[in-house]
């Protein structure tokens, strides 16, 4: 594979796949797309149409995370590999440069469902309670503890926000890096000076919204 115009090895590329092979299906293809086109590829017998050097096709997953700076995943039809495919599109930065990994797989391909939790058990002194789940308003990550508050108390629980949000029903929002949101506590969503969004829960509680989570919120409420 000729690479000059980059400052990197391919053996340096497939530490990518090393990394990723404990994780994903062995089906699985890797991309890296940079600038307009794919730097590296990694073929799996499922997908070997993508080449290194290829324009970057605006209808991708390449294209939308390199344009969103977002996870991405969907099912793309044919039109774009010749075959429909399954990926998953991650923002990274290489070689100093916005860039996106893809994880590529066969169009049958499904995510494992995971049941969502029902309660979680915080604790309060020396005290521990199971809260349900729909009681809980809304979830912090605040000194490397992670809180979350029910009925105006508060809980400590040890698992993290980026735990909590594979596990959590689709009610729950990420909205900034140290809060998750029940909207169904929400009493009103407005504008500060500086136009970000803040919200205001029914108890009067207010939350700010990193420019970073407002697609994740428009996304949940459709405004």
């Amino acid at each position: 594979m000729e690479m000059e115009n980059f400052q990197i090895s391919k053996e340096e590329f497939d530490q990518f796949k090393i990394i990723l092979e404990d994780w994903i299906s062995k089906d699985a293809s890797i991309a890296i797309a940079l600038g307009e086109t794919y730097v590296y590829h990694s073929k799996s017998t499922h997908h070997s149409h993508l080449e290194f050097g290829e324009a970057i096709h605006p209808e991708s997953i390449a294209a939308r995370v390199l344009k969103s700076r977002q996870k991405t995943e969907a099912i793309i039809d044919k039109s774009i590999l010749g075959e429909p495919y399954y990926a998953i599109g991650y923002p990274i930065h290489f070689n100093k440069q916005e860039a996106a990994l893809i994880v590529i797989l066969p169009s049958t391909y499904s995510v494992e469902k995971r049941e969502p939790y029902k309660f979680l058990t915080g604790r309060q002194d020396e005290d521990w309670t199971p809260v349900p789940i729909e009681q809980i308003s809304h979830i912090e990550s605040l000194q490397k503890k992670t809180w979350f508050y029910a009925q105006n108390d508060q809980y400590k629980t040890t698992i993290t926000l980026k735990e909590l949000q594979t596990k959590l029903p689709e009610y729950f929002v990420r909205i900034h890096r140290s809060y998750i949101l029940n909207i169904y506590f929400i009493k009103r969503i407005s504008k500060d000076l500086a136009s970000n969004f803040v919200i205001e829960l029914k108890n009067g509680t207010e939350l700010p919204v990193s420019q970073s989570y407002v697609n994740n919120l428009r996304k949940a409420l459709e405004f």
